[in-house]
């Protein structure tokens, strides 16, 4: 990307920015616990396939290389994630560049409109959070701002040739997480409604793309295929829920998240900015209409289904990128005030993650939940358990947490959803091990699963004398049937 004469002091401020933001991330990931979900993707790693019954595979794929080359570390599981973000920043810039411009106007204007976009999405908590975890979030958000760069190409250079990396982009967008598939839907939408779409219509460029993006996918779709579609369904189960008397209140989460998640002032902004689009729609050019194309059926579809459940508050992140686009060109004073307040509340976050120095109340205490006390946890689960006893556990972020944070003890898992998974399947039917179950779950362990020996005691994981969760122990046999249907596997062990 070559910075503009005009726009050199803005540039070099912002690559400044950019480089001490990566530096700080890359040591929060570093110091910060790893979370049960990220934990249980570092299992996908030592697996890795064409597909998981939870998501795509791209997630399992970075922790793979962020591992390999350091080790089966914090850092090493993350490693990509602020990189990702550092890389993705400058595809917003590009993006806002040229979807905000008229024509092929590259001027000054321009550029300060992509680097707003950008500082703007980096003030958010989704990407301060997203930037130092490893989640399918992260790499979905890094491939879909990728796709609106190459969009933007696309528009401001009028060449064809950069349909092929729109499809690249979706495509791996797709591979990383199945809701690829809403923001990329808005791109028919566009080609279809629009003057200038129908004008490319009538050109191989995007045909051609489809068929890339179809074919980066394809690998997905035979695992599918091949599993009884166990992702697919597994995903769109949630499509068909229709509870409407239960709507407002999954609407005001849905509502609520999205002002956490962005941070308030934030929020606002990225809000006033997709309607500024629609009034102007007709006048602008058209970057405009692509940008409402590939957020607002999308925005209808997380609101219709949350008549029916709940939209997890990370979901819609994927509409940030050209939402905070769309709210570049607002004023210079409101948009220095959220991304301000946004770069705070992640710093405090990130010191909470690392230190812990805020005595907030457990209920508010995110970090606390996620991230407290796990290596604690293990080492005196393996010490109850005994040198020669195994533990398992029958939820996989437990299981993966346990495998992770006690390295000098065997660790399996069982539930159902191992049988998806290219883990070893050993015949430990009838052998004695040490379950550990969260204290939260009602009733006893799972009959098809454990015959129980007996109850013998629990633990508790939190940090500065408070208690993010309680487990209870107990002595169990693995039955025959669990064992044989593949129920039961053997964690991979780190190598640090």
């Amino acid at each position: 990307m070559v910075w503009r004469p005009g726009s050199r002091r803005q540039g070099t401020g912002f690559l400044l920015l950019l480089a001490g933001l990566t530096s700080v991330r890359l040591l929060v990931a570093g110091l910060s616990p790893v979370s049960a979900d990220e934990a249980y993707y570092w299992t996908w790693s030592h697996a890795l396939a064409p597909g998981y019954l939870d998501h795509p595979p791209m997630v399992a794929l970075w922790v793979s290389a962020g591992t390999r080359l350091l080790g089966d570390t914090a850092l090493g599981i993350r490693l990509l994630a602020p990189l990702s973000a550092a890389i993705g920043s400058l595809f917003l810039v590009a993006a806002g560049r040229d979807l905000l411009a008229t024509g092929a106007d590259t001027n000054r204007t321009g550029w300060e409109c992509g680097i707003k976009a950008a500082i703007l999405l980096n003030a958010t908590l989704l990407l301060g959070v997203g930037a130092v975890t490893m989640t399918p979030d992260t790499p979905l958000l890094f491939f879909w701002t990728a796709a609106l760069a190459a969009l933007g190409r696309v528009i401001a250079t009028q060449r064809g040739a950069w349909w092929l990396a729109v499809g690249l982009a979706v495509g791996l967008a797709i591979d990383s997480k199945y809701t690829a598939l809403l923001t990329a839907g808005g791109i028919p939408l566009w080609l279809v409604l629009s003057v200038e779409g129908r004008r490319w219509l009538r050109t191989p460029w995007p045909w051609l793309a489809a068929g890339l993006a179809v074919l980066v996918f394809a690998p997905i779709l035979a695992w599918n295929a091949g599993h009884g579609w166990a992702s697919f369904a597994k995903q769109g189960g949630r499509t068909g829920d229709w509870h409407p008397v239960r709507a407002w209140r999954y609407l005001a989460e849905l509502l609520g998240g999205q002002v956490g998640l962005a941070t308030p002032l934030v929020f606002v902004l990225l809000v006033c900015g997709i309607g500024r689009l629609a009034r102007h729609l007709r006048a602008g050019p058209p970057g405009h209409a692509l940008l409402m194309a590939v957020t607002i059926p999308a925005a209808l579809v997380f609101v219709q289904h949350a008549f029916g459940d709940r939209v997890q508050a990370n979901w819609p992140g994927l509409l940030y990128p050209a939402c905070a686009i769309a709210a570049a060109p607002l004023a210079w004073r409101w948009w220095r005030a959220a991304a301000a307040l946004g770069f705070v509340l992640t710093t405090l976050l990130y010191m909470q993650s690392v230190a812990a120095p805020l005595p907030l109340p457990r209920r508010l205490n995110v970090t606390l939940m996620r991230l407290a006390g796990w290596q604690s946890l293990a080492r005196q689960a393996a010490s109850e358990a005994g040198p020669d006893t195994p533990l398992v556990a029958d939820e996989y972020g437990l299981a993966a947490e346990l495998a992770y944070a006690a390295p000098g003890c065997a660790v399996f898992a069982a539930e159902p959803r191992w049988r998806w998974f290219e883990l070893p399947h050993p015949p430990v039917a009838g052998e004695t091990m040490l379950l550990v179950r969260s204290a939260r779950r009602k009733g006893g362990p799972d009959p098809l699963l454990f015959d129980v020996i007996g109850r013998v005691g629990s633990l508790s994981r939190g940090r500065n004398g408070m208690t993010a969760e309680r487990y209870d122990l107990y002595r169990v046999t693995l039955r025959a049937a669990a064992s044989g249907q593949g129920e039961v596997v053997a964690m991979p062990v780190p190598l640090r």
